[in-house]
Formats: structure tokens, sequence, C-alpha cells
């Protein structure tokens, strides 16, 4: 059945609603969730201060749309990339991708994966959302083989696919693994390890850490990412 046309009505709050973002962006990047007020962005798009509210109920709201637009983007971003055939060179092009993204608006990064905004509650499908971003990763690790100094965290990886349905689902779905198979738990175990490598470089490169130093992030990810795919023995 073919989907009911929107009214004029139904375009005009949408396209609202996209300008009123677009500004939230631009503030964020200018200036950082302070900068997020939302009687400045009416004012910017010519609406009054009231007529906002009928389109966002505050300023939470509006993040939490951020945040979920923000997670959607680099889930896209990374699942775009090309993984047939696995190995390191798949997970090398999807740190790649997810540097590129983080890279390209820090500000948006930072909103997801920085400091906590105090007092904002993230949308309650946030965890869907992150998990999406590393789901082509545990593909890639599903083919690998964990070294057995990693004995430990598999086992746990193991514990938590038997205990957790949701996780056992999520795992499944990526890699088509059951959680009784030790393959699922080797690509749970890569992904969890891969997670803290790409923001322990990417986040600290996000928020300019990196500035003053003699070595560039583009030369250390790829040797930490490189280091993991050797953990796994991904050829």
């Amino acid at each position: 059945m073919a989907d009911r046309p929107r009214t004029p009505r139904e375009r005009y709050r949408e396209q609202t609603r996209g300008e009123i973002k677009a500004s939230a962006v631009r503030r964020l990047a200018e200036g950082g969730v302070e900068n997020v007020a939302l009687l400045r962005i009416a004012k910017e798009i010519g609406l009054s201060g009231p007529a906002l509210y009928r389109y966002f109920a505050g300023r939470d709201e509006l993040l939490a749309e951020l945040v979920t637009d923000a997670y959607q983007a680099v889930a896209e971003a990374v699942a775009g990339v090309g993984t047939t055939g696995g190995g390191r060179a798949a997970l090398q092009a999807l740190a790649a991708a997810y540097r590129d993204w983080a890279l390209a608006q820090p500000h948006l990064y930072l909103l997801i994966q920085g400091t906590p905004v105090p007092g904002f509650e993230a949308p309650a499908d946030t965890l869907a959302r992150a998990r999406a971003v590393l789901g082509p990763f545990l593909a890639v690790f599903a083919g690998g083989r964990a070294r057995p100094a990693l004995a430990p965290l598999t086992a746990e990886s193991a514990a938590w696919l038997r205990e957790d349905a949701g996780v056992a689902a999520w795992v499944a779905e990526w890699t088509g693994r059951t959680a009784d198979d030790p393959a699922a738990a080797v690509a749970l175990t890569g992904a969890v390890m891969a997670w803290p490598q790409l923001h322990g470089v990417v986040g600290l490169e996000a928020a300019g850490q990196f500035t003053g130093m003699g070595q560039r992030p583009a030369t250390l990810l790829p040797l930490q990412i490189g280091l993991l795919a050797d953990a796994f023995h991904l050829p």
C-alpha cells in the first residue's frame, strides 16, 4: 500500500523541525551544548519563542533528536564500508570510516561520546543505536580466532551471551552465530575491545588533545587496530 501523501501542514512542520535542528547543530559546533538555546534558535529562524515549543517541548527533546540523528549517521557511515571477505583490511576500513565521520563533525561525535550533559537523559533506544555502530565489527571478528591471552575476556563474553538475550540477539543478527557458538564469544570480545581503541584515539582527537604532540592520530589508530587484528589472527 502506497504511503499517504503528506499534507502541506505536515510538510511545513517537517521543514521547520529540520531548520530548528540545523540551527542547533550550528550552535553546537560553535559553542558546545551550552550554546544550544531554544530562544536564540527561534530568533535565528524567525519564530517566536512560544511557536518553537510547538515543535520541541524543550532543549532536552531537541538534544535527544540530535543524539538519535548522530548515531544513525555514524552507523550508516560504518555500515557503508565494504567488508566482504572480512579480515584486517575490513577492520581497518571500519575504523577509518568511524574516524572520518567523527572528524567531519566533532561536535556531534562529542555529543554522543563525550562528557555527559548534566541532567540530560539519552533517548531510550540509544543502546540499540550504539550497538548498530559496532555491528559490522562483530561480523569481522566472527571470522577471527582469539589468542589464548584473551581467554578471560572471551569467557566473560560467553557468559554475557548466555545471560543476556538482547546481546545474544545482537550478535546473532550480525554474525549468524548462536550464543553457544564459540565464534559468537570471539566476535563479541573483538567488538568490545575495538570500542575503547576507537574512542580512545578518536575521542581525544575530536577534543583536540593531540595538538602539540609528535604523534599523529592517523598513524596511531591504524597501528592499534593492526595490533587488535593480530590478537584475533585476522588474515
